[in-house]
């Protein structure tokens, strides 16, 4: 394991398909060279789960650098900086499934708000290295997940849904048995520090939220909070949270054809020319552009660069 000096950030936000329970990147088009493009961690608004078919290179997860190998299994929770590095210009091939963590969790454990929290917190502050061979289990549901997946056969919603659950098991089991200086398992540093905040407003980014909240929340005054916010993400929080904001206005333009007025209510815009504002300045066009343009909501990914980060 290396550590190595981070310079770039992007955050990509995922969605699920309407009524699934996990989003599968799977099949050729993931045959590919790995971050040799362009070369910057990212991280999810979901769990990530990837597994290797084939193929070495570098996993830099936050400030550490893991070889990986065939059949090498990641799992990496939201908010957690990373990226996927292949050797030389030989193609690898990872397929995905991103879960969204909490969701899964409160279904599960219904009337149980401590043990969702806990359950979450757990998951959600360690990112986790393993193979098809130290976690058989694990592998088998995620190879049911993508086979069900290809397969698309009667109930593979239901039978998805319940596999999900299976890995939401193992995983809470894993991190549950596994000591704190264990080697496959990696803490986020500073970014740890904040994720509370971070996962607060992606859940409540349609409330009026300030700075000092979520400084509470994160057990901080609000001078450091936004110092700490602001040298990693290389923005206010308040400006990440409109960037949320924005985000979760493309998905409903993307699926409703409610007024531009309700959207940007909905999304925690108090007026319309604050939504008009911030969606340019993010998007460098306006929400009604954007909406008639089909080719913008036609994948699930919305990349956006954060960089020149301080200290990395």
């Amino acid at each position: 394991m290396a550590k190595r000096k981070k310079d770039t950030m992007e955050f990509r936000f995922y969605e699920l398909p309407q009524g699934e329970s996990a989003l599968v990147l799977c099949g050729e088009s993931w045959k590919r060279v790995y971050g040799h493009e362009e070369f910057h961690l990212h991280f999810h608004n979901l769990l990530e789960i990837g597994i290797c078919r084939e193929g070495d290179g570098n996993m830099y997860l936050d400030e550490d650098i893991y070889q990986y190998h065939d059949d090498d299994i990641t799992f990496i929770p939201e908010n957690f900086p990373h990226v996927t590095v292949s050797y030389g210009e030989v193609v690898n091939f990872w397929e995905y499934i991103f879960i969204d963590i909490r969701s899964v969790i409160e279904e599960m454990f219904p009337n149980n708000t401590a043990f969702q929290n806990e359950a979450v917190t757990t998951i959600s502050k360690k990112a986790f290295m393993t193979n098809v061979y130290q976690s058989p289990a694990m592998a088998e549901y995620i190879n049911a997940i993508i086979r069900e997946t290809r397969e698309h056969k009667i109930y593979c919603q239901r039978t998805i849904k319940l596999l999900v659950q299976g890995i939401v098991i193992e995983l809470l089991r894993r991190y549950d048995e596994l000591p704190e200086e264990d080697n496959n398992i990696v803490k986020g540093t500073n970014m740890s520090q904040i994720a509370t905040a971070l996962d607060y407003m992606n859940k409540h980014y349609s409330e009026s939220i300030k700075a000092g909240e979520l400084s509470e929340l994160c057990n901080m005054s609000e001078t450091h909070f936004r110092r700490l916010f602001e040298s990693y993400i290389n923005m206010p929080p308040m400006e990440y949270l409109n960037l949320i904001r924005v985000q979760k206005a493309c998905e409903l333009m993307k699926k409703t054809n409610e007024p531009m007025e309700l959207i940007a209510q909905k999304c925690g815009f108090t007026t319309q020319s604050t939504f008009n504002r911030n969606f340019r300045k993010f998007l460098d066009t306006s929400p009604y552009q954007w909406k008639i343009n089909p080719e913008n909501y036609e994948h699930k990914l919305l990349n956006f660069r954060i960089s020149a980060l301080k200290g990395w």
